[in-house]
């Protein structure tokens, strides 16, 4: 934060004090400190808007927006841990549906609620979905 405020870079600035506010926030609400996998938790949240808004500001044709999103989104990767390749991230989903025995979407829960402590902040979740249910039908 100190060194964008040196370097004036406000969208920089703004986009690290949203993410400040957001981990105060929580911190406030559920009166505790909060550890890393809680911060990372945080910081998927946030990705996850991020996302959501770029898509809903493309729709719109708001290429104004969008812009600022996708920068914060940058913004706010950085302080992910390193994301997995999708080779990794196949092979997670590929061994949980061996150990589970999982051949139906019906397993598709319990897969989910195995890779999630796994995969959560190394990867987009939402992608991890689409791909085990492909391998479910």
């Amino acid at each position: 934060m100190k060194s964008a405020m040196r370097s004036k870079d406000s969208a920089r600035l703004g986009a690290i004090r949203l993410l400040l506010a957001a981990i105060k926030q929580k911190e406030v609400d559920e009166r505790l400190e909060l550890v890393d996998s809680d911060i990372i938790s945080i910081i998927d949240k946030m990705l996850k808007q991020r996302r959501d808004s770029i898509e809903a500001f493309r729709n719109a044709e708001r290429k104004d927006l969008v812009e600022k999103e996708e920068f914060e989104l940058t913004v706010l990767q950085d302080y992910m841990p390193q994301q997995l390749t999708e080779q990794e991230v196949e092979k997670e989903i590929i061994d949980v549906i061996k150990s589970t025995g999982a051949n139906s979407m019906k397993d598709m829960g319990a897969i989910m609620n195995i890779l999630k402590p796994k995969l959560a902040g190394k990867t987009n979740m939402a992608d991890v979905s689409k791909k085990i249910k492909t391998k479910l039908i």
